[in-house]
């Protein structure tokens, strides 16, 4: 198995075990939301309790979608911005360089 096939294995796996969380999140949470409503009969609190665990999937999901989508832009950003300081820096290095060997050749004479 290549690294590059591992990875993937790992992210899949990952993300089955963020969703699994997010659906025991959600059942907890649709339990917690449903307890106080005792006039339910049993299969209403769990049409309840399976339609709050579903929006609760749902909003996660949008959730992530976001924040991925956010850091795709945020990489982005950093990404131009590192760039930016590299060819600075390149410049600034280049431009000492030739100072160096512009005094080197200006003093050459004095010698």
């Amino acid at each position: 198995m290549s690294n590059e096939d591992a990875q993937v294995l790992l992210t899949e796996i990952e993300g089955h075990l963020l969703i699994a969380a997010a659906r025991e999140e959600g059942r907890t949470a649709a339990a917690r939301f449903s307890a106080p409503f005792g006039w339910l009969t049993e299969a209403q609190r769990e049409e309840v309790e399976r339609r709050f665990e579903t929006e609760y999937l749902v909003l996660a999901r949008v959730s992530w979608q976001y924040t991925a989508e956010r850091a795709r832009e945020v990489r982005g950003e950093y990404e131009e911005v590192y760039r930016g300081l590299r060819r600075r820096l390149l410049a600034g290095w280049l431009l000492a360089c030739a100072a160096v060997v512009a005094a080197g050749v200006l003093l050459l004479p004095l010698a």
